[in-house]
């Protein structure tokens, strides 16, 4: 089965109601300079309870100590601290690239996933990856990869033809989840 990865930037539960209890859900918020530890921990529990697995982005340590199920380390993010951190048998270090030389940072920061994007064009890329482009990178590593960026309904079922272990995104998310298809 392709495992769904859902964005949020705050606690807004209508959207992870609306997700079946295979979405993983990744709080990503680069605005607040202190994360809202309150927070996190409620969206946490409110996952729990939809039974969706919750990762914490960009903080490695945060997501340890507050017992997370992984974390997600954006493509900006170089550091190789965690490496160093001891964490339990399953929690899921995942990360995003956007070229080669991001994807070997990956390999080396020990990311088990690797987001790719943008696969297609979205507002904030004015070049993306397409699917030949996508295909010929991620045949050339021995990692999971993730396809992230502009994927909607028109071009949901394109994601048939790419290597990958799941998909990402956000406004994707924000209506039902796909239901048809290999993407349940």
């Amino acid at each position: 089965m392709i495992k769904k990865y859902y964005f949020i930037n705050k606690l807004d539960t209508k959207y992870i109601d609306n997700q079946n209890k295979e979405t993983i859900i990744i709080y990503r918020n680069y605005r607040s300079k202190k994360p809202d530890e309150k927070l996190i921990l409620k969206i946490k529990e409110y996952c729990k309870k939809k039974r969706n697995k919750f990762y914490w982005s960009n903080d490695i340590k945060l997501a340890i100590r507050l017992d997370l199920d992984g974390a997600y380390i954006p493509s900006f993010n170089t550091s190789f601290k965690h490496l160093s951190y001891s964490f339990k048998k399953d929690f899921k270090i995942i990360g995003s690239a956007h070229n080669i030389k991001e994807i070997k940072i990956k390999e080396l920061q020990k990311c088990s996933e690797i987001f790719l994007s943008p696969l297609f064009l979205t507002k904030k890329y004015k070049t993306f990856l397409g699917i030949i482009r996508f295909n010929l990178i991620t045949n050339k590593f021995k990692k999971k990869f993730v396809a992230l960026g502009g994927i909607k309904k028109s071009n949901f079922i394109k994601l048939l033809m790419l290597n990958i272990v799941g998909f990402a995104g956000i406004s994707m998310f924000k209506k039902k989840a796909p239901k048809k298809g290999p993407f349940k």
